[in-house]
């Protein structure tokens, strides 16, 4: 199957919100807390457009994933009760989002490969991420790809699980 990876536009965003959404409903069946509070919505993919920061996954013409990539754009990472692997430029993704209808294929992973594509490209070479301590499967992946835990971040008073992966040169 032949993906791309792409910046998303403003008209994207009923599609991109959809699977937000579905992403939102799946957390709340697994029994988490994440995403449960009206975050993420409408007005934060906009915002992520804005900021040349949303980007989709497409499986021929379809939206089948989204993520926001930021470049050194991330305040609360410098509040880490632990300590990151680096302290140079780095990407930051949040908001990882597989379409309902495309689970199980394996596109978290192409995702994943192709934020990695996206840092070598911006030749930088660390990668942060986190999420909620209960997200087994954003864990599981990031065991998968070598993300190493270096310790905890607080985003609107709930605490998660901080990661860094080295890329190398």
């Amino acid at each position: 199957m032949n993906h791309q990876f792409q910046k998303a536009s403003t008209e994207q965003i009923p599609e991109i919100w959809n699977i937000l959404q579905h992403a939102i409903a799946r957390r709340k069946a697994d029994g988490s807390n994440q995403w449960q509070d009206g975050y993420p919505n409408p007005t934060v993919i906009q915002n992520d457009i804005l900021k040349d920061a949303a980007y989709i996954l497409l499986e021929e013409k379809t939206i089948v994933g989204y993520v926001a990539l930021l470049i050194n754009d991330e305040p609360e990472y410098q509040n880490i009760e632990g300590k990151w692997l680096t302290n140079g430029d780095f990407i930051v993704f949040h908001r990882v989002a597989i379409s309902e209808n495309h689970l199980g294929k394996g596109l978290a992973k192409k995702l994943l490969q192709f934020i990695e594509e996206f840092a070598i490209n911006s030749k930088i070479y660390s990668i942060k991420a986190d999420t909620n301590f209960d997200n087994q499967a954003m864990i599981a992946l990031f065991k998968k790809f070598d993300y190493q835990h270096c310790g905890e971040v607080y985003f609107r008073g709930s605490p998660r699980r901080a990661y860094e992966k080295v890329l190398i040169k």
